[in-house]
C-alpha cells in the first residue's frame, strides 16, 4: 500500500476518482492528507467527508510562494506520504518543493504529453486541429509539465468539439488514468527510482 498526500485547488473531482477506487478495492493506496492553496476549494469539503485531514493553507497569508510552500512541507512531515498527487492544484510549485521530494510529485495534464503543455491544453489542441488528444500522468520536475511520463489515455477530438466538450471528455478520462498508474506504482509493475537528496 502506497501512502499519498493530495494538493488541490478546486472541485477535487481527481481526489475523488481515487479515493473511490481506494474504496472499492481497486487502488491498494491511503490518503493520507488533502491540502488546498484556497480557503473555500469544494476538495476540502470532499476530504471531509471521507474522514481524510484536510487542512488550507491560503497562499494570501504568506509572504513569498516559497514562504507558502515552507508550511505545506512543513504540514506533510505529520503524515506518512510516499507520493503527492496534484490534483487539480493550480500553483507551479518552486524548485524548493519539488527538491523535498524528488521523484515523488505526481500530476495529470489534460493533453498527450510533451504536446500542449500549460494552461488552456485543450484550446490549444482544438486550434492546432488535432483529431487525438487525451491526458498523461507524469512526474513532476523544474520544467512545466516536463518530467517522466507514467500514463497516457488518449481522447479523439471530433470536429464538432469546443473547449468544454472536450474539457469534459479528457476529464472522465483523467479519473480512469490516475488510480490505475498509482495502482501500478502500489502493486510495484510501475518503478520509479529513489532519488536521495544530498
Amino acid at each position: 500500500m502506497i501512502h499519498l498526500a493530495v494538493l488541490g485547488s478546486g472541485r477535487g473531482s481527481n481526489f475523488e476518482a481515487i479515493q473511490k477506487a481506494i474504496i472499492a478495492g481497486e487502488l491498494e493506496a491511503k490518503v493520507s492528507v488533502v491540502i488546498s492553496d484556497k480557503q473555500d476549494a469544494p476538495i476540502l469539503e470532499k476530504a471531509q467527508s471521507y474522514g481524510i485531514p484536510a487542512i488550507a493553507v491560503p497562499r494570501d497569508n504568506f509572504d513569498t510562494r516559497q514562504a507558502h510552500e515552507k508550511e505545506i512541507v512543513a504540514l506533510l512531515q505529520n503524515y506518512t506520504i510516499d507520493y503527492i498527487v496534484l490534483a487539480g492544484y493550480m500553483r507551479i510549485l518552486t524548485s524548493y518543493f519539488i527538491r523535498q521530494f524528488p521523484n515523488r510529485i505526481l500530476n495529470i495534464h489534460p493533453s498527450l504529453l510533451p504536446a500542449f503543455k500549460g494552461l488552456h491544453a485543450q484550446k490549444q489542441a482544438l486550434e492546432y486541429g488535432v483529431k487525438v488528444s487525451g491526458a498523461t500522468v507524469h512526474l513532476v520536475n523544474e520544467e512545466v509539465d516536463g518530467g517522466r511520463i507514467l500514463g497516457q489515455k488518449c481522447v479523439p477530438v471530433y470536429d464538432s468539439d469546443t473547449e468544454e466538450s472536450l474539457s469534459q471528455r479528457i476529464l472522465a478520462v483523467e479519473h480512469q488514468l490516475f488510480p490505475e498508474v498509482l495502482q501500478k506504482i502500489s502493486e510495484g509493475s510501475l518503478k520509479i527510482p529513489m532519488e536521495v537528496k544530498a
